[in-house]
């Protein structure tokens, strides 16, 4: 289980895993400061193609198991790919196609969470 201090390192590695192979509109909301929360972090993400949205997810689990040799607890997914939601505890990953991301407005849910924005690469 990944602890506290290392939620940073965590996060840092699955944004670079999403940018390695240029996931898009790339979104950190930092969602410890609200008490229903089910995780600290959410990142959420998306793919122009199932193939894409699998080659994001492949890439996350990739870097963050050989760098800190940790696993998502739970998948899931990543049998259609259009949303691949990647269980780490304090962080849940969200890799999704733009209408399936649309459609369930996971930032307008959890709006009242510190949003991070990152920049295409």
């Amino acid at each position: 289980m990944v602890r506290d201090m290392d939620s940073e390192k965590l996060n840092h590695l699955i944004v670079e895993g999403i940018r390695d192979k240029k996931g898009k509109n790339i979104v950190l909301l930092d969602l410890r400061k609200l008490g229903d929360a089910p995780a600290d972090f959410f990142i959420i993400c998306e793919g122009d193609s199932n193939t894409h949205i699998k080659a994001i997810s492949d890439s996350i689990y990739k870097k963050v198991k050989d760098e800190l040799q940790t696993m998502p607890s739970h998948m899931e997914g990543s049998a259609n790919a259009k949303w691949v939601l990647m269980d780490y505890f304090n962080t849940v990953v969200h890799v999704f196609y733009p209408e399936t991301r649309q459609f369930y407005e996971i930032e307008d849910l959890w709006s009242d969470a510190k949003a991070t924005e990152f920049a295409e690469v």
